[in-house]
């Protein structure tokens, strides 16, 4: 468990890294919203609860990817941005204000890290991520899940457990070299993703 000092470096440089951010990316999330809001013929950001630091509920920012309905349809341009990822840049904003960390285990939905018990708890000690060494692992999770036959089972019994352990890991071996090397990690694979 980090630390009263490590969750005030930790805390520093998210804002940092976040102010910094947000001067690169504020264009690219504009376009992003129109892009999807014409698109979508609906307001192009999707707003979502998600468990945070000690379970607390807070809103997370995203891109919108599905026209909304009884059936909801993801749109060829929302199956680009959540294959690419770039339906999660607003959620730098989240950094900032102080809800969620650069590095840090995924937000989940209710119903998943509310439920963690005993010493699994720790990972509610930390703020959740824009990106993990579990984010980083299962970055093909979606393309995974469509293969099973049984796919709520496969993430619940297989993927879950592992994502639990590697975040456990991850907040009992906090550094901030580890986070610069996570987010160094990650750029690449966004690159590689995007085949820049």
């Amino acid at each position: 468990m980090l630390s009263h000092k490590q969750k005030l470096i930790k805390r520093f440089s998210d804002f940092f890294l976040s102010l910094i951010g947000i001067v690169f990316f504020i264009i690219p999330i504009f376009i992003l919203f129109i892009i999807s809001t014409i698109i979508n013929k609906e307001l192009g950001v999707f707003f979502q609860k998600r468990v945070g630091q000690n379970g607390k509920l807070f809103t997370i920012y995203k891109i919108k990817s599905m026209k909304s309905g009884e059936e909801p349809l993801i749109t060829s341009f929302g199956a680009f941005i959540r294959k690419t990822k770039l339906d999660e840049l607003p959620q730098i904003f989240n950094v900032l204000f102080g809800q969620m960390s650069i590095v840090g285990p995924r937000p989940d939905v209710l119903g998943y890290a509310d439920k963690l018990k005993g010493s699994n708890k720790i990972i509610l000690s930390v703020k959740p991520g824009l990106t993990s060494m579990a984010t980083l692992k299962f970055v093909n999770e979606e393309e995974l899940l469509k293969k099973q036959k049984k796919p709520i089972v496969y993430n619940n019994e297989v993927l879950w457990p592992q994502k639990v352990q590697l975040n456990i890991d991850y907040v009992k071996n906090w550094s901030l070299m580890n986070d610069f090397k996570i987010i160094f990690k990650t750029i690449l694979l966004i690159f590689r993703i995007n085949k820049i």
